[in-house]
């Protein structure tokens, strides 16, 4: 029996909070605190339990900013904040994080699509969603979900699908088996993803004895598995027979630290390398192995490269259907796989031969076992020449060609223009933070990317309204990084209010805010599949024909902004824009967030990728425009394929 002096009588929120302020991480031999803090939103649910919590441990910290044993910052909406947190979980390489406390009812659930974000990514958030009473003593209460068939579900059940680990804490009993599990699976690389802790409103504010054993300081060592030396050494002799062997790098590169080694590997070998979403910056622009990203949004030189491919590399990918172009991409009848990754279930995929194994150490053996082996000199002299030709086409989406810019409206820009000006006039180490609709496309092939870290697409789940407040997340993780939200006017107008937790916490992201008048990569995609841009464009409803095509509505979202409190800076033309980044980059560095607002013109797109996503086109229709779109999908569709071809083991 523990005795009285060895416990701590404290109510299930504070245990919870003292306990989250003393866990750890550590890699390679550097330890840092695991919980930067706790993003919340208060209401019945929690306020005296997790929020009475908070505030007597931030009283605890004493005064001023960020202090106290767990931080805490106040959101504006629930769903922003688990975007928060996972964007600078994914900025800390998923060595820290936050949590994230809700109220029953909607303002839980309002967590479910940040949690689906997080685990598609596999990005380790900690979300505490409040329940109901686990006495049922006034059942039904508010915002209660009741079910005739089961007594003990509530709507954060909802949470179980989309989360790498549930617990419901009924009991206090219950508490310190549900921590241990939940950093387990937030510290493991292969199960990391959203964590959920339902939590009883009348069990967080419940006192009990805990054994003080509860609230020492715990260090969660994140390893480095091993290659095994026989999958080394096939992987080895696949790659010694390949004559187009191709790298295709993902975020597993990033979080493994392996940019160094992939950098030696590809210079020793020769072998070129294309670039997932979450592989952005794997190797930096300009490096002669460098192709730039591949798939459906890559550049015509990597996926050249793809096409010929006799042997795909895959570093910490999950092959996506964007990377693989829906199965199209690699078209060499004999192509065959190798999949390096900590993750077995992502090794295993396209029948690929699986390395099971950190990215970094794989690499390093991979070198040490190829020792003296490189490609055929005109095999790097075709990537010089297709990223050279490519490289131009980016020139001229940078720096658009009279002829099209004399068609534009006055001070009106074309999208490529905006990134290039943003990519030329920021620093190298500043981060670009974008999510959904047309600019994460154009960003992965357009980008020109010269920090590790500095490009910051969250295309897992592509989650429109994800930008600003990942922004936040990027910037409280890297502080002394300018960090540039590129956000569409739909995706802004899905979450523009943590504008408001960025001017309360004296947050600096450089907001630009480009106004293309609807959603122009949907509507793109549209008219591509004979849907005619229907119901993707901001207009009124016409009044004769009652469709939505009449004049464009009149939002002033530059307005919005200012009234959010940042600091707007309105833009018309090429040079506004280049003194509103350089007027944004000098200010305060712990200031208001700043805004660009920039109107572009859609109908300008970026080049293309020589690649295909799969859509699906009605199969039939009145409509001639739906009609030829399924004729090009039919002829799309002979190029895709199922790449199931083991890769054979074979003996060195």
């Amino acid at each position: 029996m523990t005795s009285r002096a060895e416990t701590a009588r404290l109510t299930v929120g504070q245990a919870i909070v003292r306990f989250l302020a003393a866990q750890w991480t550590e890699r390679d031999g550097e330890r840092q605190k695991l919980f930067a803090g706790c993003l919340g939103i208060f209401g019945h649910g929690n306020v005296a339990g997790l929020g009475q919590a908070l505030l007597q441990s931030e009283l605890a910290g004493g005064a001023g900013h960020l202090t106290g044993h767990l931080p805490y910052v106040l959101a504006r909406n629930e769903q922003a904040m688990v975007h928060t947190a996972a964007a600078y979980a994914r900025q800390k390489d998923r060595l820290r994080t936050w949590a994230c406390t809700a109220s029953i009812g909607p303002g839980s659930t309002n967590m479910l699509t940040g949690a689906a974000l997080a685990t598609v990514n596999r990005l380790p958030v900690l979300l505490l969603p409040s329940d109901t009473f686990a006495t049922r003593v006034a059942a039904p209460v508010l915002q209660e979900l009741e079910v005739p068939y089961a007594g003990d579900v509530s709507v954060n059940d909802a949470f179980r699908p989309v989360s790498r680990f549930f617990d419901r804490v009924a009991r206090p009993e219950q508490l310190p088996s549900a921590l241990l599990g939940a950093m387990r699976v937030l510290t493991d690389p292969v199960e990391t993803g959203a964590v959920t802790l339902a939590l009883p409103q009348d069990v967080q504010a419940e006192a009990y004895d805990w054994p003080v054993e509860l609230f020492a300081e715990r260090v969660w060592r994140v390893g480095r598995p091993l290659p095994e030396t026989p999958d080394i050494a096939a992987a080895a002799a696949l790659i010694r027979a390949a004559r187009r062997p191709l790298i295709v790098a993902g975020g597993g590169v990033h979080y493994s630290g392996a940019e160094d080694a992939l950098r030696a590997f590809c210079e020793a070998t020769g072998i070129p390398v294309g670039e997932t979403q979450a592989g952005r910056g794997s190797l930096p622009h300009g490096h002669p192995q460098a192709m730039g990203a591949v798939g459906s949004t890559g550049t015509t030189a990597a996926n050249a490269l793809a096409a010929e491919a006799d042997l795909v590399i895959g570093v910490g990918t999950r092959y996506s259907d964007f990377t693989t172009a829906s199965r199209s991409a690699f078209r060499d009848p004999g192509v065959r796989f190798v999949n390096v990754n900590v993750a077995r279930f992502d090794a295993g995929k396209l029948a690929g031969l699986a390395v099971v194994a950190d990215a970094r150490e794989a690499l390093t053996s991979l070198a040490a076992a190829l020792g003296g082996y490189a490609v055929e000199p005109a095999y790097r002299d075709l990537q010089a020449r297709l990223w050279r030709d490519w490289d131009a086409l980016v020139e001229a989406a940078h720096n658009p060609p009279e002829e099209v810019t004399a068609a534009l409206a006055p001070g009106v820009l074309t999208q490529g223009t905006v990134l290039g000006r943003v990519n030329e006039l920021s620093d190298p180490r500043d981060v670009v933070v974008c999510a959904a609709g047309s600019m994460p496309g154009d960003l992965h092939k357009l980008w020109r990317v010269r920090d590790r870290r500095a490009y910051h697409v969250e295309y897992g789940y592509s989650c429109m309204g994800y930008e600003i407040p990942g922004g936040i997340g990027v910037r409280l993780a890297d502080p002394d990084r300018d960090v540039f939200v590129l956000v569409g006017d739909g995706s802004y107008l899905m979450m523009p209010t943590e504008l408001v937790t960025a001017v309360q916490e004296h947050i600096k992201i450089i907001v630009v805010l480009v106004q293309n008048h609807g959603f122009h990569s949907i509507g793109s995609l549209s008219e591509s599949l004979g849907s005619q841009r229907f119901g993707t464009g901001y207009r009124f409803r016409d009044r004769v024909t009652g469709r939505l095509e009449g004049a464009r509505l009149p939002v002033d979202l530059a307005a919005n902004a200012r009234s959010l409190g940042a600091t707007v800076i309105e833009v018309r033309g090429r040079g506004e824009l280049d003194q509103a980044i350089a007027d944004a980059k000098a200010a305060p560095a712990d200031g208001s967030p700043v805004v660009i607002h920039v109107e572009t013109d859609p109908a300008v797109h970026a080049p293309g990728s020589a690649s295909w996503w799969d859509v699906p086109v009605s199969q039939v229709s009145d409509l001639d425009s739906t009609r030829r779109a399924y004729e090009e999908y039919v002829a799309h569709k002979t190029a895709q394929r199922p790449l199931l071809a083991p890769s054979e083991r074979t003996d060195p």
